[in-house]
């Protein structure tokens, strides 16, 4: 099994927009949440950040999916904030890839954690995804 150089790593960074929001996750007008970057948001680009350390070593009909992600979201961003998540690879357990996520706005961290990534067939994900059609 390929694995990316230890301590090699990947990162992306973007602009917060309104969907990255936590007032934007529920359609519910019950729900409040506050007009800063969402959590969730944030777990999804340290993801990214990993998916794209993992890239290269792809072949053909393969793709990475998340296992497992322990994260704090230590701090409040505001949209129009570009923010940077990175992806460190610390390396193998069995067959999980596990990387050190962190992410920053201008003023700082906001966040960081323990992710774990898998390398598997499209086709074996799309077939157990159907197999759970009209589960309960």
């Amino acid at each position: 099994m390929r694995e990316p150089s230890i301590h090699s790593t990947a990162e992306v960074a973007f602009e917060i927009g309104d969907a990255d929001l936590a007032s934007a996750l529920s359609p519910d007008p019950a729900d409040t949440f506050p007009p800063v970057f969402a959590t969730s948001r944030l777990v999804a680009f340290m993801e990214l950040a990993a998916a794209r350390l993992l890239k290269p070593l792809l072949e053909p009909g393969q793709l990475s999916v998340g296992a497992s992600i322990d994260t704090t979201h230590t701090a409040a961003t505001p949209p129009g904030s570009t923010v940077r998540a990175t992806a460190r690879f610390l390396g193998m357990e069995g067959k999980l890839y596990v990387f050190e996520v962190v992410a920053f706005d201008p003023a700082g961290e906001i966040g960081r954690g323990t992710h774990r990534r898998a390398i598997i067939s499209l086709e074996r994900l799309l077939a157990g995804a159907d197999r759970r059609k009209g589960g309960a």
